[in-house]
Parts: structure tokens; sequence; C-alpha cells
């Protein structure tokens, strides 16, 4: 079992910047690769980024490449979504995803656990 909590969300102003972490506690972490998803009202959840369990490599959506940056830091057993350059289309509900020794998947059903999210709104 990972259980994992998502926070630093909040009210932003187009352009500006946040942070999110997500924090794992329960199996060894290090193990995980990890993932944020974000859900706007009405619309599916979607991938946004993901790191391999071992932190070698990053994917992003595009919608958000070159503006978000996830990171990992084993040490703390968190990882991070930087995120600037904030757009009014990036409202959502953002979750923390965990996938055991995954390759950083982009779909959705290949992480087993989750967290219960975060909220962003970007006001333009």
């Amino acid at each position: 079992q990972v259980l994992l909590a998502e926070s630093g969300g909040g009210l932003v102003q187009a352009g500006g910047s946040l942070r999110l972490s997500c924090a794992a506690s329960g199996r060894t972490f290090s193990n995980y690769a990890m993932a944020w998803f974000r859900q706007a009202p009405g619309k599916e959840r979607e991938f946004v980024a993901a790191i391999t369990w071992s932190g070698s490599s990053t994917y992003y959506a595009d919608s958000v490449k070159g503006r978000f940056a996830m990171s990992r830091d084993r040490a703390k057993n968190t990882v991070y979504l930087q995120m600037n350059s904030l757009k009014p289309e990036d409202t959502a509900v953002y979750y923390c995803a965990a996938q055991h020794f995954g390759p950083g998947s982009t779909t959705l059903g290949d992480y087993r656990y989750w967290g219960q999210g975060t909220q962003v709104t970007v006001s333009s």
C-alpha cells in the first residue's frame, strides 16, 4: 500500500507559478514511478507529467511541455511539479499517482495508487 498526499494548490493569476508536492508513505518510494494527472470540471482526467522509478527520465503532456517540470526527492519521499507560466486552461484538480517499477506511463489505468488531489485555479 502506498499513501499519497498532494499539497501546494491554490489560486494564482495567469502567468504565475505554483509548486505542487506529493508526499508518499508506505512501500519503498524509490521503487515507484510517479505521475501527475489533472481533471478539469466536466472533463476526463488527463496525463500531465511522469517520472520513472529511477528518476532518470521525465515525460510531459504537450500542453505543459516547457512550462512544467517534475522532480523527485528520494530522501523526502516526495515528488514535485513546478508549474510556471500558468494559463486559465491549467485550472483543474491535480492528482498524484504511483506505479510500481513503472516506466513513467502516460496512461491513467497503469497507476494503482492515487492521492486525493489538490485544486489549482488560474485566473485570467
